[in-house]
C-alpha cells in the first residue's frame, strides 16, 4: 500500500516522506513547488509536479501504483498573510481539499491523514488547549483548515473513508541537514536569517502577562511530528479506529525570549533581541495537551528545546554554507 503525500516537497512534507521511508512504507509525492523544493524529495520517490487544482496532476498522482492512502499537507500555510489574500487561501486550502476528496473517491482511495492546525482555535481563553476547546478561527487560514475537517467528516458519513486530522502548533527544527524551514514568516528561519545577515533579531512585545513578558507558544520538533503521521497512517491501514482530530502539543510552552536565548546559546551568536510593539491579535499563551495523541498515536516530545534549535541551525548552516 503506497501513501501519497500532498505537499511532500515542503519542509514538513519532506520529513513525512522520509518518515514513511524509514518505516519501509512505499510513498509518493505531489507538490507544485510554490513553497516546496524538488531537492527535498528523495531519489526514487514517485513525484508529480503539479497542483491539486489541476485535474491532470491530481489524477496522475492518485492513479499511481497501489495508492491507497493520502497524507494531505498541501496548501497555503501562512496565517497572517491569509488575511491579505483570503480568496487565494480558500482556493488552495478549501477547493484543493474538496477536489482531492472527490478524486480519492473516484480512485477508491479510502484513508486520509489531514494536516490541520492550531489556527482553528483562534485565541483560546484556557491555559491548556484540548480537542474539546471551542474552535474560533481568526484568519482565513484557520477557517480553511476547519472547513477541511468538516468536509472530510461529511464525506466519511457517506463513503468508506477512514480518516483523522492532526492539529499542530509551532513546528521547528530539522531531522535532516538537507531539509530546512524556508518560510519567510516563521520564527526560527527569521531569527537565523537575521543572524546570518548580521541583524539583531527582534521580539514583538515584552509586556504580556507571562513570566518573562513574552508570548508563550508550543514548539514541536518536525521529526516527532512526521512520525505521528506515519503512526496514524498505520492505524488507518490496520482498521483501528481513531479520533477525528488530535492535538499534537507538548503540554508545556516556551516563551519567545527563551527561544532567543536558546538560539544565542546554540549558535554562538551572542545578542540581546530588540523589542518592538505587540502585533495585533497575538495571544499571550497558546499551549496544547497531547494526551489524546499519546494514548492513540504514541505521541511524545522526544526533543528538547536545544535539540530543536541545534537541528535547525545545522540545516540552516548547511544550506547557507
Amino acid at each position: 500500500m503506497t501513501w501519497l503525500v500532498t505537499g511532500g516537497a515542503g519542509y514538513i512534507g519532506a520529513h513525512v516522506v522520509r518518515a514513511f521511508q524509514s518505516e519501509g512504507m512505499p510513498v509518493a509525492v505531489i507538490d507544485d513547488l510554490s513553497s516546496g523544493h524538488a531537492s527535498f524529495v528523495p531519489d526514487g520517490v514517485p513525484f508529480v509536479r503539479g497542483s491539486l487544482l489541476d485535474a491532470g496532476a491530481r489524477h496522475s498522482a492518485l492513479g499511481g501504483d497501489d495508492i491507497r492512502g493520502v497524507v494531505h499537507l498541501a496548501g497555503f500555510k501562512y496565517a497572517g498573510k491569509s488575511v491579505e489574500v483570503p480568496l487565494h487561501t480558500y482556493e488552495q486550502n478549501v477547493e484543493g481539499t474538496r477536489l482531492l476528496l472527490e478524486a480519492m473517491t473516484e480512485h477508491g482511495v479510502d484513508a486520509l491523514v489531514f494536516s490541520s492546525s492550531a489556527g482553528v482555535y483562534g485565541t483560546p481563553d484556557v491555559d491548556l488547549v484540548t480537542e474539546h476547546t471551542p474552535v474560533a478561527p481568526e484568519s482565513p487560514y484557520g477557517e480553511s483548515k476547519l472547513v477541511g475537517e468538516w468536509m472530510i467528516r461529511d464525506v466519511a458519513r457517506v463513503t468508506a473513508l477512514r480518516h483523522t486530522s492532526l492539529r499542530y502548533f509551532n513546528v521547528v527544527g530539522s531531522g535532516y541537514d538537507d531539509v530546512l524551514d524556508t518560510s519567510p514568516h516563521n520564527l526560527f528561519p527569521l531569527v537565523l536569517k537575521a543572524l546570518t545577515d548580521g541583524v539583531t533579531p527582534s521580539i514583538n512585545g515584552d509586556d504580556y502577562p507571562t513570566p518573562d513578558g513574552t508570548c508563550i507558544r508550543d514548539y514541536l520538533h518536525v521529526a516527532d511530528l512526521a512520525g505521528a503521521h506515519v503512526t496514524a497512517a498505520r492505524a488507518l491501514e490496520a482498521g483501528r479506529p481513531l479520533e477525528p482530530v488530535y492535538n499534537l502539543g507538548s503540554g508545556d510552552g516556551v516563551s519567545v525570549r527563551e527561544i532567543m536565548a536558546g538560539i544565542s546559546r546554540i549558535t554562538g551568536h551572542a545578542f540581546e533581541p530588540t523589542i518592538r510593539g505587540r502585533r495585533p491579535g497575538d495571544p499571550a499563551r497558546i499551549v496544547a495537551s497531547g494526551d489524546l495523541a499519546a494514548r492513540d498515536l504514541g505521541w511524545e516530545m522526544r526533543s528538547t528545546l536545544d535539540d530543536m534549535v541545534a537541528s535547525a541551525w545545522r540545516s540552516w548552516s548547511s544550506a547557507n554554507a
